[in-house]
């Protein structure tokens, strides 16, 4: 939903390819990104792993995976979290609440 937890407002833009999705990321200031890890022919993980690798800023990077199994291959695409499907909607939320709390954290200090 648009609020996964009590002190966020989310908005959702949506991509239906690869091209879709990475225009959308270049385009726009985008917060989080949840992506589809069984997606065809490119899926949510090699997306990741290719923004992971072009982007000096990339978004924190959720993938919904269809088995718990597959979670070695999400860290590999260097997701910062997964999903598995189907969704719960309380883990999707807190998930995705997490990972906008760590964007908007001011970096640490060395």
């Amino acid at each position: 939903g648009a609020r996964p937890a009590a002190d966020l407002t989310v908005k959702f833009v949506d991509a239906a390819s690869y091209d879709e999705c990475v225009k959308l990321v270049d385009t726009y200031q985008i917060d989080r990104l949840l992506l589809d890890g069984e997606a065809q022919p490119a899926g949510g993980m090699g997306i990741a792993r290719q923004l992971r690798d072009e982007l000096d800023d990339c978004p924190p990077i959720c993938v919904v995976i269809a088995r718990a199994a597959d979670r070695w291959l999400a860290a590999y695409s260097l997701a910062d979290a997964t999903l598995l499907h189907p969704l719960d909607p309380f883990t999707t939320g807190q998930t995705v609440a997490a990972l906008l709390y760590q964007r908007a954290a001011p970096p640490a200090r060395a």
